[in-house]
């Protein structure tokens, strides 16, 4: 089966003698093919990255010296990809977190940069030689940053597809970060393939509901990974089971060795299990008494307010961030 020209990076393809326009001409009509499927704002900032993939130049470049002269040989290959939609870091090949860069390709999902703030936060409340699980690791950005930043750190990485997993291992290659990676499905065999006893546990999982897709934008619904965006693929593995949404929860909240970090991600995902789900007042009954026996003694009227609005609440230190620490 052959594979399609836009899964791999753009690479410009030798030809004639090349037309030759400025940084600023080749910008503005790159950008004007863009707006419309973006906003002029997002249109403009996609066309920079891409325009100094193609010249070779830092953003910098094209923005102090807009005149300068530029060959437009491979510009019309690339601005193709961009305009059917497909993300500016699949047609580079790269992006960059945390100031490091990261090779990304179709089937890994893309790092965002609020992420950052959750690899920053980890950085700096845990010192020492502690032991860190990154649950979904995608491209390892999370995994191999928190070794680059902590490095007296244990960290592993997980990740169901083996696609995701082979691009984290080159990444981290590339960074000089050592982690160990290993192939598990979260919801069947975390607790199997990991049996260490783990001091944080981190994740960015899939937590947009199904039926949210038809409204997301078409870069990201059409050309990033569905496992690692959607949760309606976890409703159907578990089979709308609430029991098994609460096991999920019981392995990823035990497999630390003292429990105190947990993914607010998850409740995200529990949140939107429910919402397409609709396994309602049983699962969140599974969960409450869970939690009751766990934590803090909290009834299923809190847990429900618990989880609809952590800020409200005050139970999170930070509820816009993925990782939350209870206090």
């Amino acid at each position: 089966m052959s594979v399609p020209e836009t899964s791999t990076p753009y690479a410009p393809q030798p030809q004639g003698a090349p037309e030759v326009t400025t940084r600023r001409g080749l910008l503005d009509r790159l950008t004007a093919r863009l707006t419309g499927l973006y906003d002029a704002r997002e249109a403009r900032s996609i066309a920079l990255v891409a325009l100094a993939e193609l010249a070779g130049l830092p953003l910098s470049a094209l923005l102090t010296d807009p005149g300068a002269p530029m060959a437009a040989d491979g510009f019309e290959a690339m601005a193709a990809q961009l305009a059917a939609g497909r993300p500016v870091q699949y047609v580079v090949g790269h992006t960059e977190f945390y100031g490091h860069r990261f090779a990304v390709r179709e089937g890994v999902l893309i790092p965002r940069p609020e992420t950052e703030e959750l690899v920053a936060w980890i950085a700096h409340d845990k010192k020492g030689a502690v032991r860190i699980l990154d649950i979904g690791t995608g491209s390892g950005c999370i995994a191999a940053t928190l070794v680059l930043e902590m490095p007296e750190a244990e960290v592993y990485a997980a990740d169901i597809s083996e696609q995701a997993l082979a691009v984290a291992a080159e990444n981290a290659r590339a960074l000089g970060a050592r982690v160990v990676f290993r192939r598990a499905d979260a919801l069947k065999e975390l607790a199997e393939v990991f049996p260490e006893p783990f001091d944080v546990l981190v994740s960015n999982p899939p937590y947009v509901p199904e039926s949210d897709r038809a409204g997301m934008h078409a870069n990201v619904r059409d050309h990033e990974p569905a496992l690692a965006l959607f949760v309606g693929g976890i409703v159907s593995e578990i089979a709308i089971d609430s029991s098994a949404v609460a096991a999920v929860f019981h392995v990823l909240l035990s497999a630390a060795g003292h429990g105190d970090l947990l993914s607010f991600a998850y409740f995200r995902l529990l949140s939107a299990l429910f919402r397409d789900a609709q396994l309602g007042a049983a699962g969140t009954g599974i969960l409450c008494e869970f939690f009751f026996a766990r934590n803090d003694g909290l009834s299923c009227d809190e847990l429900d307010l618990w989880l609809s609005s952590a800020h409200a609440h005050r139970k999170f230190r930070r509820a816009d961030a993925t990782l939350c620490k209870l206090l």
